[in-house]
């Protein structure tokens, strides 16, 4: 039996007992890691620098990027370096600042997903007071609401979490700071109260995700009547993949934090948390972005220009 004061550091699960399939998962995460940093990265900069994207849309997608890139490097390093050098420790202090992280952009994520629906419903359904109605001021207040939200969310569960009496030793059973898997560890029922704030949470992602669903089903509504079925293909193509990505996201983030422990297992928990702390944010930039014509010709006018100013900058020399 051990006590939560007395705790100085978590151990992590382990993704495997051998050393090549430690290796194996380093190169697997290193490669999902670097594709996300890149893809995010390129969108980041494109829509920074190119005039014609500073738009409602992309500024969102903008924000969209950088919460990516924040989430999936808050848990991802981590679980590499530690397959990496064959350990599975993280300090108290650490894990507590992974779970802030973690939850702060995941939360503010979601919340913008469902500022960029509204964003995307309006466009479709009522272009005509979009100027008015997603102004430069209206857009950064909205932005500015998700990420607040998102920090006043973790600082709550944050707080619950590591206020909780931990009896049950220190390991987590996950390649991560996850709260359920933290909250595992609890002496007794002293959990029950960050369990309620979970629950509200989950009322409130409930909320969040039937307003992105009667959103997009207006946009359907609106596209149907659209006499070009090139059109309709467009929007559908477009819309359907958005709506599919939010729905991997909730339900696995509902699933693991709302699960019996009767169902619980080790695979099974790892699975659902790759699936809504790792999948996401890889494909985010290819799900809203790259498929995006205005994002390719934006990115190609930048490869252009840094290739054509390096080549300059050789022939100096030459």
């Amino acid at each position: 039996m051990s006590n939560s004061s007395s705790i100085t550091e978590f151990l992590l699960l382990a993704f495997a007992d051998t050393r090549e399939l430690q290796l194996l998962h380093f190169w697997l995460f290193l490669g999902i890691y670097l594709a996300a940093l890149l893809a995010n990265g390129l969108i980041i900069t494109a829509v920074a620098c190119d005039h014609h994207l500073h738009t409602p849309t992309y500024f969102f997608l903008l924000n969209l990027s950088l919460l990516d890139l924040g989430s999936i490097s808050t848990t991802v390093p981590k679980a590499m370096a530690n397959s990496l050098w064959d350990t599975r420790a993280i300090s108290y202090a650490g894990c507590a600042a992974q779970v802030f992280l973690f939850v702060f952009l995941i939360s503010a994520e979601y919340f913008l997903l469902t500022v960029m629906a509204y964003d995307r419903y309006v466009a479709i359904c009522k272009p005509l007071h979009y100027g008015t109605l997603l102004g430069s001021r209206a857009c950064v207040h909205m932005a500015a609401a998700a990420w607040g939200t998102g920090f006043l969310t973790a600082v709550l569960h944050t707080a619950n979490t590591f206020s909780v009496p931990l009896c049950q030793g220190n390991a987590v059973d996950q390649f991560f700071c996850e709260i359920p898997q933290i909250l595992k560890l609890a002496c007794s029922d002293a959990y029950l109260r960050e369990v309620g704030v979970l629950v509200v949470g989950v009322c409130l992602a409930v909320g969040c995700f039937t307003f992105i669903v009667l959103s997009y089903g207006q946009i359907f509504r609106a596209v149907l009547r659209i006499p070009s079925e090139q059109g309709q293909h467009k929007a559908f193509s477009t819309c359907l993949p958005h709506l599919a990505v939010v729905s991997l996201f909730v339900s696995t983030a509902m699933f693991a934090y709302l699960k019996p422990p009767s169902i619980s297992s080790s695979s099974l928990d790892l699975l659902v948390a790759v699936l809504y702390s790792v999948v996401p944010p890889a494909l985010n930039p290819l799900i809203y972005s790259m498929r995006n014509n205005e994002i390719k010709d934006a990115l190609r006018k930048l490869i252009t220009g840094c290739f054509s100013e390096g080549i300059n900058f050789l022939l100096t020399f030459a």
